[in-house]
C-alpha cells in the first residue's frame, strides 16, 4: 500500500506521521524530567525523616524505661 493510495492508505501514512512526531516530541520533552528529580529528592527526604523519627522513638521510649525503673526503685 502507497502513502497516498488505496482507500484508507492516505489516513493510515498521516497517523504513523502522527505518531512518529509525537514519540519525538515526547522524548525529547524535559519538562516533566525536573518534576520527577524533585519527587525523588522528596521520597528520599521522606524516608530519611520516617527513619530518624523511628529511631528517636525508640529512644525516646529506652530513656523513659530506664528513667521509669530508676524512679521505682527508690525507696522513700
Amino acid at each position: 500500500m502507497t502513502a497516498g493510495g488505496g482507500r484508507y492508505g492516505r489516513h493510515v501514512f498521516y497517523g504513523v506521521t502522527n505518531m512518529t512526531k509525537f514519540f519525538r516530541d515526547f522524548a525529547a520533552d524535559e519538562t516533566g524530567a525536573a518534576a520527577a528529580e524533585y519527587v525523588l529528592i522528596l521520597a528520599i527526604v521522606g524516608s530519611g525523616i520516617a527513619v530518624a523519627a523511628l529511631a528517636l522513638g525508640t529512644s525516646i521510649s529506652n530513656a523513659m524505661g530506664k528513667a521509669g525503673a530508676k524512679i521505682d526503685a527508690q525507696t522513700y
